[in-house]
């Protein structure tokens, strides 16, 4: 089965691959740029010393390797807020459940844990199996940033969803 680690120092390599393979960040909305070990070693530096406004946790399997990572960021105590983010690594990888296990995971440590109010996550427009994804979980469509993302070569829609904690429930998470 799968479980959620904060990060380490030993997944950074691994993450820096991800980081550096285009076809992967052409699903996310991040932009594709190369990205040498050294950054995502500072990136990593950067994160264990901000720890109050993220959560970034390794998604493993049996062996206790990462296969994923999902984090929550932006975190905002005034206003109970964050922002989900995810990436399953390797293809092999991408259908076997660990994705559904992380969020669920993550947003209960989110609603029950962090005392959050409201996760909100954004999508590509092309991304279609992602967007089933989301609002099978749950999460509510709130409207779209037009052709807010540039990838490979064109300008995307960016739709925008989110989860309060109102409309959490374990039952649905855990089903």
């Amino acid at each position: 089965m799968y479980r959620l680690r904060e990060i380490e120092r030993r997944d950074v390599s691994t993450i820096n691959r991800w980081r550096n393979d285009e076809e992967l960040i052409g699903c996310l909305g991040a932009p594709f740029r190369y990205i040498n070990p050294d950054v995502d070693a500072k990136w990593y530096e950067q994160y264990l010393s901000n720890r109050g406004s993220a959560v970034r946790c390794a998604i493993v399997g049996e062996d206790d390797l990462i296969i994923g990572m999902i984090s929550l960021i932006s975190i905002d105590s005034v206003n109970r807020s964050a922002e989900l983010h995810i990436m399953i690594g390797d293809t092999a990888n991408r259908r076997g459940g660990a994705g559904t296990y992380a969020v669920r995971m993550i947003l209960r440590h989110a609603f029950r844990n962090l005392n959050l109010h409201r996760v909100e996550l954004s999508v590509l427009q092309t991304n279609e199996r992602a967007i089933r994804f989301y609002e099978k979980l749950g999460f509510t469509y709130e409207g779209t940033k037009r052709m807010a993302r540039f990838k490979q070569g064109q300008y995307v829609d960016l739709l925008l969803y989110s989860m309060l904690d109102s409309e959490y429930t374990e039952d649905r998470q855990l089903c």
